[in-house]
């Protein structure tokens, strides 16, 4: 998977880096990736293919409705192998191999997402217009989105982690929501993330931390 430089993304990224909206902060990030594997890519494929396959050896269960409910067809592995790849660029810190087929949603159109965005992200929305004024965020980002993979060809995935396992939250984080746009044609894939953070939660931490330090300088001039 190659990272992939846009203008018109690197733009809507900048605003979503953080959008303070007093007691919430909106952060998001936008990704664009080749779907050319480079060479730890390839190990990683054909490691991700074996275990769908242990799998499917192992058990009928298929959870809808996912990239599972056709794992027996090899197109249908691939797609979740880029899904799954993308995430560990996006995250090559975080060891994504207990990630599971049906955490990822295949019922998304740009409709469902348009109603969901707009419902979360409306102050936010307020914002990028009175910073740049004109059309909307939404407008903006479906400009970005169709310039990258054509919207119209694309599938949309929505990614579900359990809450124990999601490297997208944060401390105080409220809420989150992870979209992957891909297009098989173009094979290219716009990772799209944004979620809501306390920042009462983040003060208290802060607080917290400094109270630590302070504690900690206090015993550091202490014979023990």
């Amino acid at each position: 998977m190659k990272f992939l430089e846009y203008t018109r993304l690197n733009r809507l990224n900048d605003f979503l880096s953080h959008v303070n909206l007093g007691e919430r902060t909106i952060k998001g990030c936008l990704e664009a990736y080749s779907c050319k594997h480079t060479g730890l890519d390839k190990r990683l494929s054909l490691s991700l293919e074996h275990e769908i396959l242990d799998h499917l050896g192992r058990s009928s269960d298929t959870d809808s409705p996912s990239p599972a409910d056709n794992l027996i067809s090899r197109s249908s592995r691939k797609t979740l192998i880029y899904l799954v790849l993308t995430l560990y660029h996006m995250y090559p810190d975080y060891d994504f191999s207990a990630v599971k087929a049906h955490q990822f949603f295949t019922d998304e159109t740009w409709d469902s997402f348009e109603q969901l965005f707009d419902s979360y992200m409306r102050e936010a929305s307020k914002e990028w217009v009175e910073a740049n004024g004109g059309s909307s965020l939404l407008e903006d980002l479906y400009k970005a989105l169709d310039e990258v993979v054509k919207l119209s060809e694309c599938e949309i995935y929505s990614y579900n982690p359990d809450s124990d396992a999601d490297p997208f939250l944060q401390r105080g984080a409220i809420w989150s929501f992870n979209f992957f746009f891909y297009n098989r044609k173009l094979k290219c894939v716009v990772s799209l993330r944004f979620c809501c953070l306390s920042n009462l939660v983040a003060d208290e931490y802060l607080t917290d931390e400094l109270a630590f330090e302070e504690d900690g300088e206090i015993f550091d001039n202490m014979d023990i």
